[in-house]
C-alpha cells in the first residue's frame, strides 16, 4: 500500500507542476510571443530538411539582414541593416494602427486605406507644396497623418453614432481609399499609369547622414518619426487621462458611460488615433523609399501584415515594435534566402505559423479556466460527501473568551 501511494505521489506532483508552469507561461503574454516564433522557425527548419535544402541557408541569410555579415564572402555590409529598418518601420506604424484600436475595444482592418490615404495626401503636397527645406516634408507628413486621422475617423464615428461594425466599414473603406487615390492621382500632370513626375529633393524624407552610415541604403528621417510614434503610443496609452478613458471604454462600454466618460466621443477618437498611425506608414514609404508619386493599383498589403504585427506584439508598444523588427527581418531576409536555395514561400509560412500559433493562446486560457473549475467542483463534491462542513471565519474584531467556550 505505501509503495503504490509513493508511486502515485510523484505522478501527482509532476501533474502539478505542469499545470502550474502551463498556467504560468499562457498568462505572460511576452513569454508566449517569443516561444510561437521559436516554434514557427523550428517548423520552417523542419519543412526546409523536407524538401532537400539546408536550413542553415535561412539563417545566414538573417544574419547578413540584422549584422550585415556575409558567412558566405567573409564581408561586411551595413546597407543590410538599414534596408531591414526601412522594410520594417511601416510594419511597425501599421502595427500600432491595429493595437491601438485592439486596445480601445475596436477591430481595425482598414489600416490598409488609411495608409493608402496617407500616401496619396503626402503626395500631392510633397509635389504642389512651395518647395522649402524641412518645412516641405513636414508638411507632407502632416498632411498625411490628417488624412489618415480623417479616414479613421470616420470609421469611429458611424460606429460611435450609428452602430455601424467597425469591421465592415473597414473592408469598405480600404477599397474606396484605393480606388479614390487612383482618380485623385490620375489628376496630377505628367502622370502616367504607374507613376507621377518626380518629387522636389526638399519633399523627401532623404538623410545623408543615416545613408553614409549605412552604405547607401534608403534609410531616412522616417526612423525617427517611428520612435516617435512608439514613444506617442506608450504614453498616450499608459500616462494619460486621454488612455484611461479609452481603455476604459474598451473593456466595458457602460461603466465607461456611468463613470462620465463620452463613450461616442472616445471611440471616434480612438479610430482617427489608429489612422494616424497607418497615415504616417504611407507618408515614409512614399517620401522616403520613393522618389515620385505612385499610381496605386493594389495593396501594399502593409495594413493587413500590420494585424499580425499586433498579435505578435500583444497590441503593446514596444512589443509591436519589436514584433515589427521581426516581420521585417523575414521580409529582408527573402531574396536572401532565394539566393540560398531556400523556397521564397517559407517567410510566409513562417509569419502564418506564428500567427496560427499565437491566436492558440486564447484557446488554451479557456482550457485551463475550464480545468480550474472541474477540479473545484470534484473537491466541493468530495468535501460534500465526507461530510465536511467548510467553517465560516470569525467576524473581523471580534473576540472569542474562555468562557464561552464552556458555555
Amino acid at each position: 500500500m505505501r509503495e503504490k501511494t509513493a508511486v502515485q505521489e510523484p505522478k501527482k506532483n509532476t501533474h502539478a507542476v505542469g499545470e502550474h508552469v502551463l498556467e504560468v507561461f499562457t498568462k505572460s503574454d511576452g513569454l508566449v510571443s517569443v516561444a510561437v516564433v521559436i516554434l514557427g522557425f523550428l517548423v520552417a527548419t523542419i519543412l526546409i530538411l523536407a524538401v532537400g535544402r539546408n536550413p542553415g541557408g535561412m539563417y545566414s541569410a538573417i544574419l547578413q539582414v540584422v549584422s550585415g555579415l556575409d558567412l558566405r564572402r567573409g564581408t561586411i555590409n551595413v546597407r543590410y541593416i538599414g534596408e531591414w529598418l526601412v522594410a520594417s518601420m511601416p510594419l511597425i506604424l501599421c502595427g500600432l494602427s491595429m493595437g491601438f484600436a485592439a486596445r480601445t475595444g475596436l477591430f481595425n482592418i482598414g489600416a490598409e486605406g488609411q495608409y493608402a490615404a496617407g500616401i496619396t495626401a503626402a503626395q500631392f503636397v510633397a509635389i504642389y507644396f512651395p518647395p522649402v527645406p524641412v518645412l516641405h516634408w513636414v508638411m507632407a507628413v502632416c498632411a498625411a497623418l490628417a488624412a489618415g486621422a480623417f479616414w479613421g475617423g470616420i470609421v469611429g464615428f458611424l460606429k460611435a453614432r450609428f452602430k455601424v461594425s467597425e469591421v465592415v466599414a473597414t473592408i469598405m473603406m480600404n477599397y474606396i481609399a484605393l480606388y479614390s487615390s487612383r482618380i485623385l492621382t490620375f489628376t496630377i500632370p505628367g502622370t502616367n499609369t504607374y507613376r507621377t513626375p518626380e518629387f522636389p529633393p526638399t519633399g523627401l524624407l532623404r538623410s545623408p547622414f543615416l545613408e553614409m552610415i549605412t552604405n547607401n541604403s534608403r534609410l531616412n528621417y522616417g526612423i525617427y518619426l517611428c520612435l516617435g510614434a512608439i514613444v506617442f503610443y506608450w504614453l498616450i496609452m499608459g500616462k494619460t487621462r486621454l488612455g484611461y478613458s479609452l481603455r476604459a471604454t474598451g473593456f466595458n462600454k457602460d461603466a465607461a458611460r456611468y463613470g462620465g466618460i463620452s463613450v461616442n466621443s472616445s471611440i471616434t477618437t480612438a479610430m482617427a488615433i489608429s489612422g494616424a498611425f497607418a497615415g504616417l506608414a504611407g507618408a515614409i514609404v512614399a517620401l522616403g523609399s520613393f522618389s515620385y508619386g505612385r499610381v496605386l493599383s493594389v495593396f501594399d498589403n502593409y495594413g493587413f501584415d500590420g494585424i499580425a504585427v499586433a498579435l505578435v506584439g500583444n497590441s503593446s508598444a514596444w512589443g509591436i515594435g519589436l514584433s515589427g523588427l521581426l516581420f521585417g527581418m523575414l521580409k529582408s531576409a527573402q531574396p536572401l534566402m532565394q539566393s540560398r536555395q531556400i523556397p521564397k514561400e517559407i517567410t510566409s509560412i513562417i509569419l502564418g505559423l506564428v500567427v496560427v500559433f499565437i491566436s492558440l493562446r486564447a484557446g488554451v486560457r479557456l482550457i485551463i479556466e475550464w480545468q480550474m473549475k472541474d477540479k473545484a467542483r470534484k473537491t466541493q463534491a468530495v468535501n460534500s460527501e465526507g461530510g465536511a462542513v467548510p467553517k465560516e471565519p470569525a467576524p473581523k474584531g471580534a473576540v472569542i473568551s474562555k468562557g464561552a467556550d464552556h458555555a
